[in-house]
């Protein structure tokens, strides 16, 4: 049964960062593509970033590049997200995501529709 279990999310000050950690089983995700997406109040589900398999490529929505990284380590099996220099807009819950289809190791992907599978999310609230 594949499971992704989020964790690290808070309440952080304006200027703070965070850092989420996404705990996947099931399966052995290093060769596929995974990413982090988000959702605020009243808002539609938005990506955020986005890594290939094996950690290759990576990809940011313009709202966080140069303030978020994502990385994975294949070894444990997880996928992370170091948010610096947080913002109030940044107020979320975050999912993971993996897509288990994925034939291409090198490929990230920036749409819900290309993933298969999601996390029961994780709050993130920064205060201005």
């Amino acid at each position: 049964q594949v499971q992704l279990v989020e964790s690290g999310g808070g309440l952080v000050q304006a200027g703070g960062s965070l850092r989420l950690s996404c705990a996947a089983s099931g399966r052995t995700f290093s060769s596929y593509p995974m990413g982090w997406f988000r959702q605020a109040p009243g808002k539609e589900r938005e990506f955020v970033a986005a890594i290939s398999g094996y950690g290759g490529n990576t990809y940011y929505a313009d709202s966080v590049k140069g303030r978020f990284t994502i990385s994975r380590d294949n070894a444990k099996n997880t996928v992370s997200l170091q948010m610096n220099r947080l913002k109030p807009e940044d107020t979320a819950v975050y999912y993971c995501a993996v897509d288990l289809d994925q034939r291409y190791a090198t490929v990230v992907l920036t749409t819900e529709a290309q993933y298969d599978y999601w996390g029961q999310g994780t709050q993130v609230t920064v205060s201005s």
